[in-house]
């Protein structure tokens, strides 16, 4: 009998113990998983250098007689510039392009070229700007018209731009020329016609900005 009642208080004795040594065990530390992180928004820059290249048509204007003809003819040519931007949305810059037309007619303008400043709104990769400045036309004209070897003159234009990725961005622009007025003469009649010398353009471009840290154009992550 008093090894029974050994044995059962023995017994009894681990019974207790088991709950007492799981509770003195260390709990589980509670890990919060970590809370999702959206990818931060790109930030556009502006600023910085660009060259590009450009085609397009060009339209005598409403005044340009140029004997009749009211034809289109394509252009295609080349720019580079500088932009920067402010305040923060605003972006200011300068221009230089020339735009080389298929033309064999010895009345219109083989060349338009400008150096225009600009200056654009921008919201993310979009920038829509207003641009003017000094322009001149490679006015080659012959069979009596004057202004032979280019014309001074003005331009005035427009455009939506649009950043692809860090260093290319896409543009469509409109521009404007005005070179005033050409007179036609012929040895003893004098003046016998004149036409105003102005023309509409519309182009695509593509542009490479150079990426140059702070002072680059495009965007970063």
């Amino acid at each position: 009998m008093k090894k029974y009642l050994l044995s059962t208080a023995a017994v009894a004795m681990v019974a207790l113990a088991a709950p007492a040594s799981a509770a003195d065990l260390a709990a589980r530390p509670y890990t919060k998983a970590p809370a999702y992180a959206a990818p931060a928004a790109p930030i556009y820059n502006w600023t910085g250098f660009y060259i590009g290249g450009h085609i397009g048509g060009g339209f005598p204007g409403e005044d340009n007689v140029v004997l009749g003809n009211r034809d289109g003819t394509f252009l295609g040519g080349v720019q580079g510039g500088w932009d920067t931007q402010f305040a923060p949305n605003w972006v200011f810059g300068l221009e230089a392009n020339y735009s080389f037309k298929d033309t064999s007619s010895s009345f219109d303008n083989r060349g338009l070229g400008s150096v225009t400043g600009r200056l654009g709104y921008t919201w993310g990769p979009t920038l829509l700007y207003a641009k003017g400045g000094y322009a001149w036309a490679d006015s080659r004209f012959t069979n009596g018209f004057g202004g032979d070897g280019g014309r001074d003159g003005y331009t005035v234009g427009g455009g939506l731009e649009y950043l692809f990725t860090q260093n290319w961005s896409g543009k469509i622009e409109y521009q404007y020329y005005d070179f005033g007025n050409v007179t036609a003469f012929g040895p003893g009649i004098g003046t016998v016609v004149g036409f105003k010398n102005d023309e509409h353009t519309v182009k695509a471009g593509l542009n490479y900005r150079f990426n140059l840290g702070n002072l680059g154009g495009g965007f970063v992550q």
